[in-house]
């Protein structure tokens, strides 16, 4: 295979709200995001939220190796990047179907490098707004002091940039997705927490990609993914585990034919998997202020970049 061939096979690189993946388009969620009181929002008011972190990361195939391929010099491609997403949550005092109504909006700021793609000299960076994302309707229910739940529905806007011609340019995955979502959270006595929110992600066409040389309409397949946290409270402080799982469950599609497999580089369907764990610690000030910090290490990693994430998020009423 020539090494346009590759390059335009790899085209489908992308990020958004800092995390890079193999598969076409980039994770429009920024997965591990939510983790500690993932189920339990907060009382009616207006709340600002910033994710702000590092990711780096190299290229696995579909065995869950390097990509080292000759057309690619043997070198695995990688990405880094540094992201700050920007959130406004308002919980209103209306009620539906018993619980709280509320309403939140995500803005990603990113700047992104990636290198060693085949076909391509040396890194390129880019920096810009990622994909936005909106979320209408959240409802929210406080069943006891002990169990939260809630559930909502995102929108993602292809909002970043793209550039079918270049990947390592692209931070926004040129199509629209919805999210239907479900959080959980468990406070049982003894300070411990158990927190879980569980999206599906469904996209629509990439209509302007390109696969193997040719310019058409690519879908990616659509996915399962779950943020999480176990941890314990101790007086203002948590400490714990947390991450996040990913698999997708469809095939990805170019021209309504599903991808098909390349040795060394995709599987066949381009399907990616991901599961990753690591520490995390919060920290409430008295006024209602959270702070939080977390390392989240990837593993099982099929068909997309396999890395790790530093994060620092801060939650904090207006």
């Amino acid at each position: 295979m020539k090494k346009s061939s590759i390059a335009l096979l790899i085209a489908g690189l992308s990020l958004a709200a800092g995390v890079a993946e193999a598969k076409e388009g980039g994770d429009q969620y920024p997965n591990g995001a939510e983790n500690w009181y993932a189920g339990a929002l907060p009382p009616p008011g207006t709340y600002f939220i910033n994710y702000f972190g590092y990711y780096g990361g190299k290229l696995q195939d579909g065995s869950g190796h390097d990509v080292s391929h000759p057309a690619t010099g043997s070198k695995v491609p990688r990405v880094d990047a540094v992201f700050d997403a920007l959130r406004v949550v308002h919980v209103t005092n209306t009620r539906i179907l018993g619980g709280n109504w509320a309403m939140h909006a995500i803005l990603p700021v990113v700047n992104q490098s990636i290198g060693n793609l085949p076909g391509t000299s040396g890194s390129a960076s880019k920096f810009g707004i990622g994909d936005i994302t909106i979320d209408p309707i959240v409802i929210t229910w406080h069943h006891s002091p002990e169990l939260h739940t809630a559930v909502g529905l995102d929108i993602n806007l292809p909002t970043g940039a793209y550039d079918k011609n270049d990947p390592r340019t692209s931070i926004g995955a040129n199509y629209y997705s919805l999210e239907p979502l479900a959080a959980i959270t468990w406070l049982p006595k003894g300070g411990w927490e158990v927190s879980a929110k569980f999206m599906y992600n469904m996209k629509t066409k990439n209509n302007d990609s390109v696969f193997l040389g040719q310019n058409g309409k690519y879908e990616s397949g659509d996915e399962f993914h779950m943020d999480y946290v176990v941890g314990k409270h101790i007086g203002d402080w948590a400490f714990g585990l947390s991450g996040y799982y990913l698999k997708q469950v469809t095939n990805d599609k170019f021209n309504g034919t599903t991808v098909g497999a390349i040795p060394g580089i995709i599987s066949e369907g381009r399907k990616g998997q991901v599961l990753a764990i690591g520490p995390s610690v919060k920290y409430a000030t008295k006024s209602g202020t959270m702070f939080i910090g977390q390392w989240q290490h990837e593993t099982m990693v099929e068909n997309r970049f396999q890395g790790d994430k530093l994060w620092f998020k801060m939650i904090m009423p207006l």
